[in-house]
């Protein structure tokens, strides 16, 4: 995974937890291949954010799925900021999913050639559905929906959110506006 997933963690936990919980979970994850030490173009084993995650949980009592969904949120956030660009021409959360894979990866590898992306295939089947077909051997479907949440979030948009298991390394979230 690229750092700056790391960097962000850290620092979302930082704002939201302070600083001695930044110092407790960097000390008691196992962080092999890091130590701890992230850049933001760095590349590290998706393991490292998985430890990262369990520590947190275990110091918040925060469940690991909700953490990673509320990552996923803030992420959600701060690729808006970071990255504006991205964001020119959306005008709403299903249009801007719906592309996910042919424009925003497509981006993404322009920036981070060894960036190791999920693949995301979708369909809209009607005006009020977007079907988001998710495969990746990383089995970060918590994340995913959170981002997924920020981007409804950022477009001011509401939709349930199911997830339909497909397989190994495959689930599909639906998602149906209200």
């Amino acid at each position: 995974m690229k750092g700056m997933v790391f960097t962000e963690l850290l620092d979302m936990v930082e704002n939201k937890f302070g600083m001695n919980m930044v110092d407790q979970i960097l000390e008691d994850a196992e962080l092999p291949v890091s130590k701890g030490a992230y850049t933001a173009v760095g590349t590290y084993p998706h393991e490292e954010i998985v430890s990262l995650v369990m520590q947190l949980s275990k110091h918040s009592g925060i469940p690991p799925n909700e953490l990673l969904k509320i990552y996923g949120e803030h992420l959600f956030s701060r690729f808006h900021e970071l990255y504006p660009g991205f964001f020119e021409g959306a005008t709403d959360a299903f249009a801007f999913l719906g592309e996910i894979d042919q424009y925003i990866h497509v981006e993404v590898r322009k920036l981070y050639p060894d960036a190791e992306l999920p693949k995301f295939d979708c369909e809209q089947p009607d005006e009020n559905t977007l079907l988001m077909h998710y495969e990746s051997g990383r089995h970060m479907e918590d994340f995913a929906e959170g981002l997924i949440r920020g981007c409804l979030q950022h477009f001011n948009e509401d939709a349930e959110i199911t997830r339909i298991p497909q397989g190994e390394n495959k689930t599909t979230f639906r998602l149906t506006h209200a």
